[in-house]
């Protein structure tokens, strides 16, 4: 029977090294759906979760990474208890995501969402990984920062958001000056024709209910408001060479359609797929080559029709806010996103309304200025200054519906 040293030197010499921050969530779980299939050689050097420890165990039980981090301390005995023995390295708290971060794996999925995604991405990019970028939050809250650490350290910047995945692929990077705009799609969400009045009362378990894909809270939450779109917006400002004018939004509630480029001579290039993340995955993981990957393949003669309308900034006043926020530079988009952030967990946890979101994130903006950012720090001063205002008119808000 092999030693826990020699089954780590076995499974160094099956593949390609590679991290995952997040593992746990619907990111990181589908990257590990692709990874066990017989067709894909991996080693997987560290896994890190948040809280979800039970599935935590189970990943690492199946993958063997060399570590598994909990970044919740309450459940570090029950993970380490349940790998003693296996060789497995296990540690908690968020410098030990930060490590994990760092360990050399060649390829890194981040994965992690919102703010706390941050510190972990930069310290792969940091040390030139290619890294497969689900994590909208790197690019709102740290942009022009976080771009030039990816020039700096000559790190591979991959993005997996389904969109900017989309115009990846049909981008032409060598040619830039040809493209007249790009256009981000956009499901619509559960309520894309509810009026503002049908939307005042509707509950969290009726906006995560998204009628095409299947995500987490969060992000489900995000795609109901469509503040998604919005930050999408943002961070495909950040990943291509176009100006923030030359962004387009479409609602497209098929999902069939995930992004697509204009050129100056009238040609416009689309990405087509199933509303499956499998398909942008396989794509960061097999690039620049492409694998196989599991996702259903489309039908367009029985999909028959596909529909696109322009969003409405009356009914989903989030684009616009995130326009806005692009628009004022500097913290603008950080507090953007912290405030949302904020606002999303106190709408899930029944404390504000539905429409309260957007407006809780316009009113942060409103009573705030926006310095530029010249270092990471300045990132996390404004992202800890809008969330305690965020805060302050989410009590605000709690007090007027009777709380």
């Amino acid at each position: 029977m092999a030693t826990a040293a020699e089954a780590v030197a076995a499974r160094a010499a099956a593949g390609r090294r590679i991290s995952i921050l997040g593992s746990t969530g619907s990111i990181g779980c589908n990257t590990l759906d692709l990874l066990g299939r017989a067709d894909h050689r991996a080693h997987i050097v560290a896994l890190t979760a948040n809280a979800n420890a039970d599935l935590l165990i189970e990943q690492a039980k199946a993958f063997r990474p060399e570590l598994a981090v909990i970044a919740d301390e309450r459940h570090y005995p029950q993970v380490r208890e349940a790998l003693a023995g296996t060789g497995i390295e296990v540690a908690t708290g968020d410098a030990a995501v930060r490590e994990a971060a760092a360990m050399p794996a060649e390829w890194v999925m981040a994965g992690i969402v919102g703010a706390a995604g941050l510190a972990p991405t930069l310290e792969a990019v940091r040390r030139g990984a290619t890294v497969a970028l689900a994590n909208k939050e790197c690019l709102v809250c740290a942009g022009a920062l976080f771009m030039a650490e990816v020039t700096a350290s000559s790190a591979t910047l991959l993005p997996v958001d389904s969109e900017h995945n989309a115009i990846f692929q049909v981008f032409d990077f060598a040619r830039a000056d040809a493209v007249e705009k790009i256009i981000l799609t956009a499901s619509g969400g559960p309520f894309r024709t509810f009026t503002r009045e049908e939307m005042r009362a509707v509950t969290p378990a009726e906006a995560m209910r998204h009628p095409n894909w299947s995500m987490g809270a969060k992000i489900s939450i995000d795609s109901a408001t469509m503040m998604n779109k919005g930050l999408e917006l943002i961070e495909a400002a950040c990943l291509f060479p176009v100006s923030p004018e030359k962004i387009d939004i479409l609602v497209h509630a098929q999902s069939v359609v995930h992004g697509l480029v204009q050129y100056k001579d009238g040609s416009l290039l689309a990405q087509l797929g199933s509303p499956d993340m499998r398909t942008p995955i396989a794509y960061a993981l097999a690039w620049p080559e492409r694998m196989p990957a599991p996702s259903e393949r489309l039908d367009l003669a029985a999909i028959a029709s596909l529909t696109f309308e322009a969003p409405d900034d009356v009914r989903f006043p989030a684009i616009r806010l995130a326009r806005e926020a692009l628009q004022c530079g500097g913290t603008a988009p950080t507090l953007l996103n912290a405030a949302n952030e904020v606002a999303v967990d106190s709408f899930l946890s029944g404390r504000i309304g539905f429409l309260d979101i957007a407006g809780i994130v316009e009113d942060t903006l409103a009573e705030s200025n926006f310095p530029s950012m010249t270092s990471i720090e300045d990132v996390m001063a404004a992202d800890g200054s809008g969330r305690r205002l965020a805060r302050h008119l989410v009590d605000a808000a709690a007090r007027r519906r009777g709380e």
